[in-house]
């Protein structure tokens, strides 16, 4: 791998690697842009087969959060941090504070979270070496458990989707088939059954689409009958890839909104529901809520500042939606236009600010 030629392709500032012989420690922290502000993104712990595999996952990762923060309007760059181990077998006390010393020595430009394979409790061991670690136990200041937060912003985001689709943000009445009942789509569920929607279920995990059929009157369907089912919107909620050729002939519905992060196996996908007249809230933006919410905690955590943020997933879906026809694109695209947009208007911001001081200086 051409790790310097990959990096100025999309233009990454730093890449950093972390190794401590005594814990085991392997850790790679990827620093795509820091315009915005400091670097936020977890810290995913794998068994990557190939030190390659883990590199460009880090660097794949820490991109997408630049954009995800940018389009959330937190003023955040993108980082992420893999950990080359087993999560099950590979994790110490040491492996997590020598990684946190190292998350100290960035000196800021990073903040690192919970991820795919790490806990709150590992956050607790980093945060013994640095300040610069959310999602903690709630105890040292934290938010807790992000779940009922991300699901909050999706709703509020599926509601914007709804009104570009129907005329009208109101769900009562409409059918909504929700793919994965975890605990992000069963809060989402809560807010719709309150609402009045009609709820279609489906999940490998039969305790939680029985718990979804008690609590919220939804009707249960196998996981493959998901993409066929009369609806108004199908909201995926958990694994990726899903939108694909197999499945977009089968869908009926109007909208896709949901929780699942990399919804479209492909970008060409994104072009398909377009073509389609399907109205997509791009998965990055509508599912921020998490992000968001731990973002707040580096302001000393208040729930209702966070929530008020969260409730501007509404509105960042809908300018998603206006970039889509003012550009004439598919919503997918849209989306990293307006975080791209954003970014560039805070580079020339600085730039404009550089040369005016520049020229004060010079006239002294």
């Amino acid at each position: 791998m051409k790790i310097f030629e990959y990096m100025e392709k999309y233009d990454y500032e730093q890449l950093v690697f972390c190794q401590d012989k005594t814990s085991g420690l392997k850790a790679i922290i990827a620093i795509h842009d820091t315009t915005l502000g400091p670097a936020l993104g977890g810290t995913r712990m794998w068994t990557y087969d190939t030190e390659e595999d883990a590199i460009i996952d880090a660097l794949r990762l820490a991109r997408g959060m630049t954009y995800k923060n940018a389009a959330a309007g937190l003023n955040l760059g993108g980082g992420k941090t893999v950990i080359i181990g087993d999560p099950r077998k590979d994790k110490n006390e040491e492996m997590f504070r020598a990684f946190g010393r190292y998350i100290q020595g960035l000196n800021g430009r990073y903040i690192t979270a919970e991820d795919v394979g790490t806990t709150v409790a590992d956050m607790d061991l980093i945060h013994m070496e640095t300040d610069y670690v959310t999602g903690i136990s709630p105890a040292f200041g934290s938010s807790g458990n992000p779940s009922p937060v991300t699901a909050y912003g999706v709703y509020r985001g599926m509601k914007a989707a709804a009104k570009e689709a129907f005329g009208t943000d109101d769900l009562k009445g409409l059918t909504i088939a929700i793919q994965g009942v975890g605990n992000v789509a069963y809060n989402l569920c809560r807010h719709l059954h309150e609402e009045g929607a009609k709820l279609i279920v489906t999940d490998i995990n039969q305790d939680a689409v029985q718990r979804a059929v008690e609590e919220f009157g939804a009707k249960a369907v196998a996981p493959n009958e998901i993409y066929g089912q009369e609806c108004d919107i199908f909201s995926p909620c958990a694994l990726g890839a899903v939108i694909n050729d197999e499945t977009i002939p089968q869908l009926k519905a109007k909208v896709i909104a949901g929780a699942a992060n990399n919804q479209l196996k492909e970008e060409r996908h994104g072009d398909a529901l377009h073509e389609m007249g399907i109205v997509y809230a791009p998965d990055y933006v509508i599912n921020a809520g998490g992000v968001i919410n731990v973002a707040d905690e580096l302001q000393g955590y208040n729930r209702e500042r966070a929530m008020k943020k969260v409730e501007s997933i509404y509105d960042n879906v809908a300018k998603v939606f206006e970039i889509s026809k003012r550009d004439h694109i598919p919503t997918y695209k849209a989306a990293d236009r307006m975080a791209e947009e954003r970014i560039e208007k805070a580079r020339n911001s600085y730039r404009s600010t550089f040369l005016t001081n520049g020229k004060s200086i010079l006239s002294r």
